[in-house]
């Protein structure tokens, strides 16, 4: 649910964004790109710190309910808008259809497959320790990818 809802303002904002001069649209993959060294300042941050700022307090109970998680989900999801925004926008109508289906299926995906790693504990703990590492590489990637593929700054 709370991904269908950062999916729905995703599209509406590429929508949005068609609006603009074609010209322009490459440029949207600096925001991508400044989410992940953003991402990254933060892991060296931590790093040299000695851990994260925030760290949530577990609770015994059982966990969250589903609204829960998905307002949850919905409330960190601005840099999931942010990425899919430039990626949506330079899709088109046609590619802005297969974008929004093969990400609700590879969500059901992730959630299943996270369910059964969730439960490696071998696998756990490498995710804990390289996953800080691999987010921002991967939106640093898509910002560039959108910025060459468009032809931004001439490359």
């Amino acid at each position: 649910m709370g991904f269908a809802a950062i999916l729905a303002v995703a599209v509406a904002a590429a929508f949005g964004a068609t609006f603009l001069p074609a010209s322009v649209l490459p440029y949207l993959g600096l925001l991508p790109l400044a989410l992940g060294l953003k991402a990254a300042w933060q892991a060296w941050k931590d790093h040299r710190d000695g851990g994260p700022e925030d760290e949530e307090a577990r609770t015994e109970d059982g966990g969250p309910g589903p609204l829960e998680v998905a307002a949850v989900t919905f409330a960190n999801g601005g840099d999931n808008i942010g990425v899919y925004v430039p990626v949506l926008a330079t899709a088109g109508t046609g590619g802005m259809a297969v974008y929004a289906v093969v990400f609700l299926v590879l969500v059901a995906v992730w959630c299943f497959a996270g369910r059964f790693f969730a439960t490696r504990p071998v696998v756990a703990r490498a995710l804990a320790r390289w996953g800080h590492i691999l987010l921002p590489l991967v939106l640093i990637a898509v910002g560039l990818l959108i910025l060459v593929e468009g032809g931004a700054f001439g490359l």
